[in-house]
């Protein structure tokens, strides 16, 4: 439950040495660097543009023949690779891919290059492969389709809709003799012919035949239809040895998709750097390195940084006015849901880590909602093998999320236990099917089932939510403290635990309550009496202190009376705790369906079978809906509830001059530690 302490830190160094302790800072990886100083005459800062630019257009180049090689030749990527992480590789290897970045960077661009050769190949073979077609049906002509006649003779090439017969035709064009009508081919849909007429008549039998609906050939070609055919069939054989021998070509690439990987994180690298070159302030011959870093970095990086060159290094507390970055220091048990929190904000300017505090009710609250000792012990089980089959492999926020829900499934585990819940009631349902088990329950629950208790399991949930309140009241309190606002934390912590405290023991003296709620409680009058008295004089302070910022008496009047309004918010927020028991009965209840669906396939000879099918997806659906239902109510009743007692955020996650890479990591050996 802490933050890292950070410090202020200035590098002044020989211009000569910028990239070798550049290089060296983003591989340690524990440097935000920020802008600090102000331009003067002396040191400016340089404009990097056309620099990052470049690296862009590179960055920009790769991933398209990445993708272009992926279309061809699928890359393997299956579920599990995001479970081995990215490749280590030693800093030499980085240092020496110098060589081979000219050769990478034209395999990329031959990549982009035969695609594009490939794309308009394939769009010309259809263009001919359409030419084709309009031509098969003209292959018996033997003039060319463009022929228009002779010096004393008319030609028409065209179609007629339908199927014609030469009766037909002359019948239609008889008044017109002489002429000569070839049919060229024919199909229920078209008729394809050649008619020859004198000079004379060309107009009149044009017409004629346009009344017939004659259309003309959609090619002209000068040579004969077979001829020109031969010769397209010759230009689709070209084009497609080319798009052959470009597929070709480029499935060999396949084996350079290493190099391309290394070259786009090389790129990524080197625009980082450029990024923050262009950040630092450079004199003719002297750079300076501005930033934040974790006090427990300051030492180690100072000293090897002045083993290394030749500069100076100050290290310094922030100040005041910094926006210091956040950077968290959690146990195992906490850091999964560092997460969780910043998916909600950082940590505000002076606030705490509420990480651990959130993380004990998290794990909670996420096992009461599914409740199920047999899912429990799947999601468990599963994460923590996953976590020591790829132990060495995991980066750091998989093996978090992996560990995070190991944590939710052991606590589910747990309260499956205390409400006898095994994936529902399995045991039971098998025993009395199977066995002919009469003595039921199989497995008791260590404390009672929700489904034959619902009330008590609503009164559990609901003090699980008064709980949860007001430790976030606490946490309150425990920021106020470190500010030392002492006041307040009368005001608006102390006050407000007596109050309810108080008025959850009046409520618990009330028979009415008690009845709806289905438990039994006996409380001394005096007791009662105490909390009257108590829950009236809270009321009053806080009245009379919650508007205590406002001069006018009748303004802090007013907004003490509204502060106190907010009880009605305790109430419903006290309320929206129903939701374990809504979450936790639904698990159960949709178990106890499924198995009993399963039990009505159980005879025959097939009968094990459908039990055993119906039961195992029965049962995987159930996890996967309440699991995502447990997650997305966990997470609401930590942002709404519990932060919204004495959280607020708006704080910036530290992020410090590093490799943030996508497939490789460099790795090399120092005197604190390797690059992770």
């Amino acid at each position: 439950m802490a933050l890292l302490q950070m410090q202020r830190i200035y590098i002044y160094a020989l211009k000569k040495d910028r990239k070798k302790i550049l290089e060296l800072l983003q591989r340690r990886g524990v440097i935000e660097i920020r802008s600090m100083l102000k331009e003067d005459s002396i040191f400016l800062k340089t404009d990097v543009q056309e620099a990052k630019e470049g690296f862009e257009k590179n960055i920009a180049l790769v991933n398209n023949a990445l993708e272009m090689l992926n279309s061809y030749v699928k890359e393997d990527n299956s579920l599990l690779s995001v479970l081995y992480g990215k490749k280590e590789i030693p800093v030499e290897v980085y240092d020496s891919f110098a060589e081979q970045y000219e050769s990478v960077i034209g395999i990329a661009n031959r990549i982009i290059s035969l695609s594009k050769e490939i794309v308009e190949c394939r769009a010309e073979i259809l263009k001919l492969q359409a030419q084709i077609e309009i031509l098969k049906p003209w292959v018996n002509l033997d003039i060319p389709l463009n022929f228009k006649g002779t010096k004393y003779t008319a030609g028409f090439i065209g179609s007629l809709p339908r199927a014609w017969t030469l009766e037909e035709l002359y019948e239609k064009l008889a008044q017109y003799m002489p002429l000569e009508i070839e049919i060229i081919s024919s199909t229920k849909v078209q008729t394809c012919l050649f008619v020859l007429c004198s000079n004379s008549k060309k107009d009149k039998v044009f017409e004629a035949l346009r009344e017939i609906d004659f259309t003309l050939p959609s090619l002209s070609i000068d040579k004969s239809p077979k001829e020109q055919l031969q010769t397209l069939e010759l230009e689709l054989k070209k084009l497609q040895d080319q798009v052959d021998m470009a597929l070709e070509e480029i499935t060999s690439y396949d084996k350079e998709r290493d190099n391309l990987h290394f070259l786009l994180d090389y790129e990524t690298i080197r625009l980082e750097k450029y990024e923050v070159i262009g950040k630092l302030l450079q004199s003719k011959n002297v750079f300076i390195i501005t930033g934040f870093i974790p006090e427990k970095d300051s030492h180690n990086v100072t000293e090897e940084l002045k083993s290394k060159f030749d500069l100076m290094v100050e290290v310094e507390q922030p100040k005041k006015k910094d926006d210091v970055p956040v950077l968290y220091k959690n146990n195992g048990f906490s850091e999964p849901l560092e997460g969780t929190v910043n998916s909600f904000s950082p940590p505000g300017k002076g606030e705490m880590d509420p990480t651990m505090a959130m993380s004990l009710f998290y794990y909670i609250l996420f096992g009461l909602m599914l409740s199920d000792a047999g899912y429990g012990f799947i999601i468990a089980a599963g994460c923590a093998f996953v976590l020591y089959k790829f132990r060495n492999t995991l980066e750091r926020p998989m093996k978090n999320t992996l560990k995070m829900y190991l944590y939710c499934g052991v606590a589910t585990v747990f309260w499956g236990v205390m409400f006898g819940s095994y994936f529902g009631d399995i045991f039971d349902v098998v025993g009395s099917t199977f066995f002919g088990v009469t003595d039921i329950p199989v497995i008791a629950p260590l404390w009672f089932f929700p489904v034959e208790k619902p009330m008590l399991m609503l009164t559990f949930s609901m003090a699980i939510g008064i709980v949860h309140l007001l430790t976030g009241l606490a946490m309150k309190g425990y920021q106020m403290a470190k500010h030392k606002d002492y006041k307040g934390i009368i005001y608006d912590v102390i006050f407000w635990y007596v109050l309810l405290i108080s008025c959850v023991i009046l409520l618990l003296s009330m028979e009415m309550v008690t009845n709806i709620l289905g438990i039994s409680v006996s409380l001394p009058y005096r007791v009662i009496d105490i909390a009257k008295i108590l829950a009236i004089i809270s009321a009053v302070g806080i009245v009379l202190t919650n508007g205590r910022e406002s001069k006018h008496p009748f303004k802090r009047f007013l907004k003490g009376l509204y502060a106190l309004y907010g009880i009605s918010g305790y109430l419903s927020d006290v309320l929206s705790y129903s939701r374990l028991l809504a979450l936790g009965l639904a698990t159960g209840v949709i178990g106890s369906v499924i198995n009993k669906m399963a039990a009505m396939t159980a005879g025959g000879f097939f009968g094990p079978i459908l039990f055993t099918i119906i039961v195992i997806i029965g049962h995987a659906l159930n996890i996967g809906i309440n699991a995502l239902g447990a997650y997305v109510h966990t997470n609401r009743l930590q942002y709404v509830e519990f932060f919204g007692k004495f959280y607020e955020g708006g704080g910036k996650i530290f992020k410090p001059f590093g490799i943030n890479t996508k497939y490789y990591k460099i790795k090399e050996s120092r005197k604190y530690g390797s690059i992770k």
